[in-house]
């Protein structure tokens, strides 16, 4: 699971993010390009630009189901 506290300093703020233990493997990049980048330098995913619709949360959501090793968390209300 995603932890808020290691989270990748190239997160935009907002909903989600990526964490320290992104691999690079592009499957966030790939799922929802609109919402998740590489930084291929530091070679890690991070969230460019947060979902506002429904529908763009839905993308993110999935994107986060599919992250082989959970590196994509959704930012609690206490957080």
């Amino acid at each position: 699971m995603a932890d808020w506290d290691f989270k990748n300093s190239d997160n935009v703020l907002g909903l989600f993010f990526v964490d320290d233990q992104c691999i690079a493997c592009d499957a966030c990049v790939n799922e929802a390009p609109d919402f998740f980048r590489m930084n291929d330098i530091h070679g890690h995913a991070f969230v460019h630009n947060q979902p506002t619709k429904d529908e763009e949360i839905s993308l993110c959501e999935s994107a986060m189901e599919i992250c082989p090793v959970e590196a994509i968390g959704k930012k609690r209300e206490t957080n």
